[in-house]
C-alpha cells in the first residue's frame, strides 16, 4: 500500500514538474481564458522570476550595490541636509529619518557625525570644489550602477543619453530631499491636527493614516523605482504590484530587524563598536535583494508571454528557422509594397502568432544582414521595420545568401587544405540560391492572419 502511494505521488510530482518546466510554456493566451489563464500566467511569472534571479546572479549584484550605497551614503545625506537646512527643516528631516529607519538609529547617528564633519570641511577653501565633486560623483556612480543593473534585468542594450542622465539624476537628487521635507511637514500638520478639538472625531482615522503611512510611502518609492529607472516602457500595473510586494517585504524586514534585538546584542558582544556597521551592511544587502527581486518580478510579469516555447526556440531546426525568417521578411516587404504602416516587433509576433523572442532574434539578424532596417514610430522606444533593399529586387535567394554571409569568417582555418569541403558547401548553397532567385519575396503567396493586431507594450 505504501509503495503504491509512493508511486502515485511520484507520478503526480513528475507530471507537476513537467507542467512547470515544459507544458505550461506551450500554452498561449489564445488557448485558455478566465481564471485558468490567470493562474497559469501567475505560475509562469513566479517560475521565471526565480529562474532569472538565479541566472543573473543578482545576489552578487546586490553586494556590489551595497558597496556603492555605503560609499554614497554620507554625501547623499549631506545633500539632503544641505537642502533641508536651506528651508530650515534640518531637525525635522533628521527626526523623519529616525522614524522611517528605526532599525538603523545607531548607524544613522554615526552617519550624522560624518555628515557634520563633511559639511564643515566643504566650507573651507579647496574642499568646497573637491567636496562638491566627490558628492556628485558618488551619488551619480550609485544611480548609474542601479540603472545599469535594472537595464540588464530588462535586457535593454540602449543606455540613457548623457543629457537624459544629467537631467534625470539632478531631478532625483533635488526631489528626494524636497519630498522628505514635504512628508515631514505633512506629518507635523497631521500630528498637530490630532490635538485640535475641531477635528477630534477624526482621531482614529488620523492615527490609522499615520500608522500605515510608512507602508504606503515605501510601496510608492518601490513603484517609482520600477517605473522610472529602466530605460524602457514599464506598464503601470506591473510596477504597482511589484512595488506593493517589495514595499511590504521591506517593512517586514524592518519589523524582523527591530524584533531581533537579542540576536543583535550577541553581535555587539562579539564585534563591539563595529557591530552596527556589519548589521548596516547586512540590512543594505537584504534591502537590495528585495529591490532587485521586485525588478525581476516586474520584468517577468510584463514579458511572461515572451518566454512561451522557450525550449523550442533554443533547439529550433535550421530549416524551420529559415521558414520563420521568410514569414517575417514577407510580412515587412508586403506591407511596404501595399503602403501599410510598417510593422513593429510586437505587431509581427502577436499578429502572426510567432513567439516574441524568436521574432526579436530574427529581426536583429535581418537588420545586421542589411535586409531590413529600422524606422522610427511615434514612440521613441519602439521601432518599426521596412525593407533595406528594393522590393522588386529582393528574392528568396538574396535573403538566404545575405544571411549565410553575415557574420565573421576570420578563423585560422586554411581553406586551401579544405578546398574540397569549401567548394562542395558553396556548390550546394549556390544551387539553392539560384532556385530561390526565381521567387521574389513580395510575390510569396501566404494566407496571413489578421495583421492589424494591436501592439502590446514592451
Amino acid at each position: 500500500m505504501t509503495t503504491a502511494k509512493q508511486k502515485r505521488w511520484q507520478i503526480i510530482f513528475r507530471r507537476a514538474y513537467r507542467f512547470v518546466i515544459y507544458d505550461m510554456w506551450r500554452i498561449t493566451g489564445n488557448e485558455v481564458s478566465g481564471g485558468r489563464h490567470f493562474f497559469i500566467n501567475l505560475a509562469k511569472t513566479i517560475y521565471l522570476s526565480i529562474q532569472r534571479f538565479v541566472a543573473d546572479d543578482l545576489v552578487a549584484q546586490a553586494g556590489a550595490l551595497t558597496f556603492n550605497t555605503l560609499l554614497a551614503i554620507v554625501p547623499a545625506l549631506a545633500l539632503v541636509f544641505a537642502v533641508a537646512k536651506g528651508f530650515g527643516f534640518q531637525a525635522i528631516v533628521q527626526s523623519q529619518l529616525f522614524d522611517y529607519f528605526p532599525a538603523q538609529r545607531e548607524a544613522l547617528e554615526q552617519a550624522m557625525i560624518f555628515v557634520d564633519s563633511y559639511l564643515a570641511q566643504t566650507k573651507n577653501g579647496i574642499f568646497v570644489g573637491v567636496g562638491i565633486l566627490f558628492l556628485i560623483w558618488s551619488i551619480v556612480a550609485l544611480l548609474n550602477s542601479v540603472e545599469t543593473t535594472f537595464n540588464n534585468i530588462w535586457q535593454v542594450s540602449e543606455r540613457r543619453s548623457i543629457y537624459r542622465k544629467v537631467v534625470d539624476y539632478i531631478a532625483i537628487m533635488v526631489l528626494i530631499p524636497l519630498l522628505m521635507i514635504v512628508s515631514a511637514g505633512l506629518s507635523i500638520f497631521v500630528t498637530s491636527g490630532i490635538n485640535a478639538s475641531a477635528i477630534s472625531f477624526l482621531n482614529p482615522l488620523l492615527r490609522f493614516a499615520l500608522a500605515v503611512s510608512p507602508y504606503v510611502l515605501t510601496c510608492i518609492v518601490f513603484f517609482a523605482i520600477y517605473m522610472l529607472i529602466p530605460n524602457t516602457r514599464v506598464k503601470f500595473w506591473n510596477a504597482m504590484i511589484s512595488g506593493i510586494v517589495c514595499g511590504l517585504a521591506f517593512q517586514l524586514l524592518q519589523i524582523i530587524y527591530i524584533g531581533g534585538q537579542v540576536w543583535i546584542s550577541r553581535y555587539n558582544a562579539i564585534y563591539g563598536s563595529f557591530a552596527f556597521l556589519l548589521l548596516l551592511l547586512l540590512w543594505m544587502w537584504i534591502s537590495w535583494l528585495i529591490c532587485l527581486f521586485g525588478a525581476v518580478l516586474t520584468y517577468s510579469s510584463q514579458n511572461v508571454e515572451k518566454f512561451n516555447f522557450d525550449k523550442e526556440i533554443k533547439t529550433i531546426s535550421r530549416r524551420y528557422r529559415d521558414f520563420v525568417v521568410l514569414i517575417v521578411v514577407s510580412v515587412i516587404v508586403q506591407r511596404f509594397v501595399r503602403g501599410d504602416t510598417p510593422p513593429t516587433h510586437h505587431q509581427i509576433a502577436s499578429g502572426y502568432h510567432i513567439p516574441v523572442r524568436l521574432v526579436g532574434s530574427i529581426l536583429q539578424q535581418l537588420v545586421d544582414a542589411k535586409i531590413i532596417r529600422t524606422t522610427p514610430t511615434d514612440d521613441e522606444l519602439v521601432w518599426a521595420y521596412v525593407p533595406a533593399i528594393d522590393a522588386a529586387q529582393l528574392s528568396v535567394g538574396t535573403v538566404m545568401r545575405r544571411l549565410d554571409r553575415n557574420g565573421s569568417e576570420k578563423f585560422k582555418i586554411d581553406r586551401r587544405i579544405y578546398r574540397g569541403q569549401w567548394h562542395a558547401m558553396l556548390d550546394v548553397r549556390e544551387a539553392s540560391y539560384l532556385e530561390g532567385d526565381k521567387t521574389l519575396v513580395k510575390d510569396l503567396t501566404f494566407d496571413f492572419p489578421d495583421s492589424d493586431a494591436k501592439e502590446e507594450e514592451c
